[in-house]
């Protein structure tokens, strides 16, 4: 199923959080002109972020952001009007943010396509990864979102919480919990010291633990955080 169709299901389905509310526009994604027109800007901003604009970019965008035929032609003129600079990007997706506020998924699936165009030259630069962060947060994700997103396209990272106990981002606490502990066992400084380990092992296996430790209590403290949010 392409990207398109996937948000126009959404689209249609009204996603969590938009059953009995009027806030989305009526019909499709698609048939809406200020969502193709702000998808296309930031898709185009996009592509201009890394300081290169490679066809394989503009591909990407065509392959995810499909559109019918009779609109193509409008399409593709503004995504070259777009993608001459990567300014003006945060208001495109400003008003992308309020039209479809009360759809997260669909806002959620629109990252999702621009993470595939990022990519879709080999790499991500750490200026496309600022874009999409900021993206992100024009459209009212936390970055703890974003970080989920962020290994779902492109792996865990090795300073990334998660990555260092091996679990996913929705892991529900026991399991984290239990990945904590089994890897604090496995890297304690005292199984160093029953093997006769010297000390420069002994060191490196306190810091692995110190960074199991950290990690663990990062994610516990960022779920609480993301509680006490939604409860407010």
């Amino acid at each position: 199923m392409s990207f398109w169709r996937n948000i126009a299901g959404l689209a249609v389905r009204r996603p969590d959080g938009c059953e009995d509310c009027d806030e989305c526009p009526p019909g499709l994604p698609g048939e809406d002109p200020t969502f193709t027109t702000a998808v296309t800007a930031l898709g185009a901003k996009l592509a201009k972020a890394d300081g290169r604009v490679s066809v394989s970019e503009f591909d990407a965008f065509a392959q995810v952001f499909q559109t019918d035929a009779a609109s193509e032609r409008n399409i593709h003129r503004l995504y070259d009007l777009a993608r001459q600079t990567t300014h003006g990007y945060e208001s495109y997706a400003i008003r992308l943010a309020k039209r479809y506020r009360n759809c997260p998924a669909l806002l959620e699936d629109v990252l999702d396509g621009l993470f595939h165009i990022a990519g879709s030259d080999g790499a991500v630069t750490a200026d496309e990864l600022a874009y999409l962060e900021s993206v992100a947060h024009l459209f009212g994700f936390s970055p703890l979102v974003f970080r989920r997103l962020k290994a779902t396209h492109l792996g865990l990272s090795a300073e990334d919480p998660y990555g260092v106990l091996g679990v996913p981002h929705d892991a529900p606490d026991e399991e984290v919990r239990s990945a904590w502990k089994s890897a604090l066992v496995v890297a304690h400084p005292d199984r160093a010291r029953a093997r006769g380990l010297p000390s420069e092992f002994i060191e490196v296996a306190e810091a692995k633990a110190a960074s199991i430790n950290a990690a663990f209590d990062t994610i516990m403290r960022e779920r609480r955080e993301m509680a006490l949010e939604g409860v407010a």
